[in-house]
C-alpha cells in the first residue's frame, strides 16, 4: 500500500515537471517568435537614401502624399515634421540635417499640417518631431509632450543618442 503511494506521487511530480517544462518552453518559443527578448527594435534606413561623401544633403520636402506612397511601399526611412515658427522646430530642423550630413542619408520634411488624417498624424499629434519609419511602419517618433524626449529637443547629442537608439548603421 505504502509502494503504491510513493509511486502514484512520483507520477504527480514527474507531471506537474513534465506540465512546467511545457508551458515554459511555450513561453520561451513565443517570447523569442515575438521578439520579446530581443530589445528595442531598430530600423536599418533603405539604401536608396544614402548617398557618397561629394553630395550635399539638405532635408528633402515632400507632400503627404509622397510620403503615404512611401509607406504603401514599405519603405524605411526618417521623416522630420516641421512648421517653422518656433525655437524648438528651427533646432531641431538644424539637428536633423547635421544628423543627416554627418550619417550621409537623405531624411525627409512634411509639414506637420498635412499630416492631419495621414497615417502619420494617427502617431504624431504635436511638432515638431522627428519619425523614424520602418517597413512602412511608425517605429519610433520624437514626442514634443514627453518630457522624456525633451532632451533630444535641446541637445544635439541627446538627439544624436535618440536617433541611434532606433537606427542601426
Amino acid at each position: 500500500m505504502v509502494a503504491k503511494k510513493a509511486s502514484d506521487n512520483k507520477k504527480f511530480w514527474l507531471l506537474i515537471v513534465a506540465l512546467l517544462v511545457v508551458v515554459l518552453g511555450g513561453v520561451l518559443f513565443v517570447g523569442a517568435v515575438s521578439g520579446w527578448f530581443s530589445g528595442p527594435e531598430m530600423a536599418m534606413i533603405d539604401q536608396e537614401y544614402y548617398c557618397d561623401a561629394k553630395c550635399v544633403l539638405e532635408l528633402k520636402d515632400i507632400d503627404i502624399d509622397e510620403y503615404e506612397k512611401m509607406i504603401s511601399e514599405k519603405k524605411t526611412f526618417v521623416v522630420f515634421v516641421d512648421q517653422g515658427g518656433c525655437d524648438a522646430a528651427d533646432r531641431l530642423r538644424e539637428y536633423a540635417d547635421r544628423y543627416s550630413n554627418g550619417e550621409r542619408f537623405t531624411i525627409f520634411r512634411v509639414m506637420f499640417s498635412d499630416v492631419k488624417g495621414s497615417s502619420l498624424g494617427e502617431k504624431v499629434k504635436y511638432y515638431p518631431s522627428m519619425a523614424i519609419i520602418s517597413k512602412g511602419k511608425v517605429l519610433a517618433w520624437l514626442r514634443a509632450d514627453s518630457n522624456d524626449d525633451a532632451p533630444a529637443y535641446n541637445n544635439y547629442e541627446d538627439f544624436e543618442n535618440w536617433m541611434r537608439k532606433h537606427l542601426k548603421r
